[in-house]
């Protein structure tokens, strides 16, 4: 009885040795079409079930900074991260998973990153990183071009955060609309705006259009707005 405990301690090594050996089939992995065609379709359905919740009509209406804005992008990427440690696991065992997790687990409570957004692409660039050293090319190669056209669609449009200071106290409310028409003049899209009459200052949270860069649309401010009204304007992206 007392050596059953040894004998399994020391078989459990071997086991794990021996399946992290046979793990990936390599390059011969690409020939693998239904496993590829399977992976590729569970990927499409985790982001769009995760685009349900992410871009639920309320998500507009609880948006009270840059952060919250940049939440959808991070549920979808997280539950495509999800759909392939699943992937993996379901089809190369328990190991594998137990890799994905510890790795993931370490780089997200362990690594500061200054959004969430950062962190899940971190983890999602370790486990294709992962996918290459356990020998899993064609996972790899698949997660990578997914991730591409995934965060293709997210940075489409980036949003801008301007804070403008040192506004007029005896225009303030005329000073913060020039800025607030200025923008949606230019297609620019107002998804948050505060106003602090006392500390001078308006905030605005928005996504210009596709064709608008930011040094056309800061000298379009800079150009539209009257001197009386011009605030000094502090430029943040997401």
């Amino acid at each position: 009885m007392l050596l059953a405990p040894m004998a399994s301690s020391q078989q459990l090594p071997d086991m794990l040795v021996q399946q992290a050996e046979s793990l990936g089939e390599g390059w011969r992995g690409f020939s693998d079409l239904a496993f590829l065609a399977k992976a590729l379709g569970m990927l499409l359905l985790a982001a769009i079930l995760a685009t349900a919740i992410a871009f639920h009509p309320n998500h507009r209406r609880l948006v009270k900074g840059r952060d919250d804005i940049a939440n959808p992008s991070v549920f979808v990427t997280y539950a495509v991260i999800g759909a392939l440690v699943g992937i993996i696991v379901g089809k190369y065992g328990l190991l594998a998973g137990f890799v994905f997790f510890g790795i993931g687990g370490l780089i997200r409570f362990r690594t500061i990153m200054r959004s969430a957004r950062l962190t899940g692409q971190l983890i999602y660039v370790t486990l294709i990183g992962l996918s290459c050293g356990l020998d899993l090319p064609h996972v790899a190669v698949l997660a990578t071009a997914f991730g591409f056209v995934l965060l293709s669609i997210f940075d489409t449009r980036i949003v801008y955060r301007i804070d403008v200071r040192g506004l007029p106290v005896e225009q303030f409310v005329a000073a913060a609309t020039a800025y607030r028409d200025e923008l949606e003049r230019n297609g620019c899209e107002i998804l948050n705006e505060k106003k602090r009459p006392r500390s001078k200052r308006a905030t605005y949270i928005f996504r210009p259009p596709h064709s608008l860069a930011r040094d056309q649309l800061e000298q379009l401010l800079e150009e539209a707005i009257d001197s009386p009204l011009r605030g000094s304007v502090d430029w943040e992206i997401n």
